[in-house]
This record gives structure tokens, C-alpha cells and sequence, in this order.
């Protein structure tokens, strides 16, 4: 069995590979290493989070191209694992079309995800922007009078996505005494005192929402869900935070609310278009914080992934079901 994976891997986890399958069963053949001829046999691929690099879905290295030309081309592939939550780039669509599995990586990012969303959170809460904006200005200015923070305990938080990151989102929003309104694909509680509404009701829940927080996968039902109509149903003031994938926000429409004060501001980490450009305006609203689709990004991620990839690539070899399988 082929196993197609770059060096810093192999390194990393081959040993825990070999320890898990036995070292009969596989081989490694080596990204940018092995001839174009020996990468296109492999059987199967795990793409690491230093493949992918710093490309982007819209922009892609030379190197992730040539990757990605190694998969179209690889007539023996069956099972790709790849380090991310999501599967929404095109090359997985391809791949899942001509019979190809795509397993993911969900739920390996979900604590640092939960933790960046909400150190947003009470950023925006505290003022931050405006404070580090006054301090590069060396401006005085305490949060008195009309800007005086709201507590964050009582406040709303409409959670669109319940998946591992979204639920850790939930309980730490609910340690700081926030309530919880949670949107998702299905019409299921997650508890007895948390009121569930699927995508399609989604409107339903903005009138009442201090927050409205963005953690869902991005799908034919996520694409363009929080357009302007949606935008103009939360309070005057509410705040937003996308931690989701940027095609799920109409940005113009976003950046339209923003600049009209109806939305009081908002944590970005996702964009419609990335890396985002320099021309947008969110990069100098003074309500926003931009910061370069690197919510999940942490040392400690690699170890994650790799176990979630070697507890999928025993299941594969023993023909057990797999963790986090693209349907």
C-alpha cells in the first residue's frame, strides 16, 4: 500500500504508522521526492498542513498545484486524509466524483477554534480595537460614558454550527453566563434548555441575538446565509463573528451594515476571496478585527491531525468505518 506524504510527516509519524499497520503493509512515497511517475501510484494520500502551506483555496503555490495534478492523475488513489475541518476546496469535490474517499481532519482544531472565537468575543466586548487604536495614538481614554462595555453575562449568542468547535463555543460562552441559541443542519435539540432551529429558521432567531457566531461547514445550505435581509434582522449593535469559511457572509452586504453602524462590529477570520484584499475596507473599519483565516492555527495541531489520520489509516487496513468521512 502506497501511501503518498511529504518528508516532515514521514519523519513525524511513520514510526507511529508502522506501529499501528505494521511495516509489511506500506510505503511511503515521498511529495516533491518521488518521481511525478511513483507519486501518481500511490493508493492513498495524506495531506499535511505543510502541503497545503500558505495557499489559499483561491491561490494556490506552484507546489500545491503539482500536488493536487499528482491526485487528478493517480489512477490507484482511493482514501485521501487532509489536516483541515473541511472539505470544501475543488480538488475534494473531484476526488469524492470518480469514487475517491475524503476524510477530514474535524475536529483536531475545535479547542483552538473555540478559544480564538472567543478571545474575539471579549475582544470586541472590552473594546479592544479601540483602546489599542488609542494607545498607538498614546490617547488616554477610559471606557467611561457612551463607551462604557456592556457585560457580556446575560447577553445572547446565536451559534450557527454545531460541530466539535461550535460546542466547545457553546460551553465556554455559556461559563460566561451567555445565553445560547444554536442553529444547525438538523432538527434535533443539543439540550433541553438550549432552543434549536435548523438553517432555514435561521431568521427566526436574529431579532433577540447580541451575537451572531459563524462555525458552520460551508454547503449549498451555508453558501450566502447571512445576507443583507438576515444582516438587517439582528438589533442595531449586534456583533458577528465568522470562524466558519468566508463564502457563508455576503461581504458586501457585511461591510455595508458595519459601515452603517447597524452591526457594532466584528471578528473576521474568513473572507470571501483570501487573502483578502488590501483595497477591502475591513481591513481599517475601526469595529473590526481581521486576522488571516489562522483561527485553528497551533503548535499543538499536527499531533491532533496525525492521530485522527493513523487511528483512520487502521481502520482502513482492518475495513472499519472511518472518522470524519466526507459524504
Amino acid at each position: 500500500m502506497k501511501i503518498l506524504m511529504s518528508r516532515m510527516a514521514l519523519d513525524e509519524i511513520g514510526p507511529a504508522m508502522s506501529a499501528r499497520i505494521g511495516t509489511d503493509t506500506w510505503q511511503p512515497v515521498l511529495v516533491g521526492e518521488a518521481t511525478m511517475a511513483q507519486q501518481q501510484e500511490a493508493d492513498l494520500a495524506f495531506i499535511s498542513r505543510d502541503v497545503t502551506g500558505r495557499s489559499t483555496k483561491y491561490e494556490l503555490s506552484d507546489s500545491l498545484k503539482a500536488f493536487y495534478d499528482v491526485l487528478r492523475a493517480a489512477p490507484a488513489l482511493r482514501w485521501v486524509h487532509v489536516h483541515s475541518a473541511g472539505a470544501d476546496r475543488p480538488i475534494f469535490g473531484e476526488l469524492r466524483a470518480r469514487g475517491v474517499t475524503v476524510t477530514t481532519s474535524s475536529g483536531a482544531n475545535a479547542p483552538i477554534v473555540a478559544q480564538t472565537a472567543i478571545a474575539g468575543i471579549l475582544a470586541l466586548t472590552r473594546r479592544f480595537p479601540q483602546l489599542m487604536a488609542a494607545q498607538r495614538e498614546r490617547r488616554w481614554t477610559p471606557l467611561y460614558g457612551d463607551v462604557m462595555p456592556p457585560d457580556l453575562a446575560g447577553q445572547t449568542a446565536v451559534v450557527v454550527g454545531w460541530g466539535p468547535a461550535g460546542q466547545r463555543i457553546g460551553e465556554l460562552l455559556q461559563v460566561l453566563g451567555v445565553k445560547l441559541i444554536v442553529v444547525r443542519h438538523r432538527d434535533e435539540p443539543v439540550s433541553p434548555d438550549v432552543p434549536t432551529f435548523t438553517y432555514a429558521r435561521l431568521g427566526e432567531t436574529l431579532p433577540g441575538a447580541d451575537w451572531l457566531v459563524l462555525v458552520c461547514p460551508l454547503s449549498e445550505l451555508t453558501r450566502q446565509l447571512i445576507h443583507a435581509p438576515m444582516l438587517a434582522r439582528l438589533p442595531r449593535g449586534a456583533q458577528l463573528i465568522n470562524v466558519a469559511r468566508g463564502e457563508v457572509v455576503d461581504e458586501p452586504a457585511l461591510i455595508a451594515a458595519l459601515q452603517s453602524g447597524h452591526l457594532g462590529g466584528a471578528y473576521l477570520d474568513v473572507f470571501a476571496h483570501e487573502p483578502l484584499d488590501s483595497a477591502s475596507p475591513l481591513w481599517t473599519l475601526p469595529n473590526v478585527i481581521v486576522t488571516p483565516h489562522a483561527a485553528g492555527h497551533s503548535a499543538g495541531n499536527f499531533a491532533r491531525v496525525a492521530q485522527i489520520f493513523i487511528d483512520n489509516l487502521g481502520a482502513w487496513v482492518e475495513g472499519g468505518a472511518l472518522r470524519n468521512r466526507v459524504a
